[in-house]
């Protein structure tokens, strides 16, 4: 079994988003959504792997496989695309949650804006609320906190 790539690291997030962030707007976004996932969660933000800043962690393991592993509650990446959101649990109870989120596209797990203006960020915390709520319920959460 191959191991897992993604990994909290000691890598600096302030710096890792001035120098990856491909425009001021995306520098902007992603200063304003570290401080409102910081905010939000009550975690300080960290970096996995070389481009998601994750907040909090949880230990997972498959259902489907022998694959387990730590990940971020929630996190985002300044990608050049689209503004990458680790929200969403994907549970199909949680589907209506995305109904008044904004302007968005998804992935297979995560959701993709081009700008934060774009979605609504009271919606956004309640999607995370849900998601880390659901992570609670099905795995192991290293430390629990949620400040909303």
């Amino acid at each position: 079994m191959a191991a897992i790539k993604t990994k909290q690291t000691e890598v600096d997030v302030h710096e890792f988003i001035n120098t990856f962030a491909v425009t001021e707007q995306r520098r902007k976004d992603s200063f304003e959504l570290l401080q409102l996932m910081q905010e939000f969660t009550g975690y300080e933000p960290k970096m996995w792997g070389l481009t998601i800043i994750g907040f909090g962690c949880f230990h997972y393991k498959s259902d489907r496989s022998k694959q387990e592993g730590d990940w971020p509650l929630v996190g985002f990446s300044p990608r050049k695309a689209a503004i990458s959101l680790y929200v969403y649990s994907g549970s199909e109870k949680h589907k209506y949650l995305l109904n008044n989120l904004g302007k968005f596209t998804m992935g297979k797990a995560c959701i993709y804006v081009k700008k934060l203006s774009d979605i609504d960020q009271n919606e956004l915390k309640n999607l995370m609320r849900e998601t880390i709520n659901y992570l609670q319920s099905k795995y192991e959460i290293k430390e629990i906190k949620i400040n909303n």
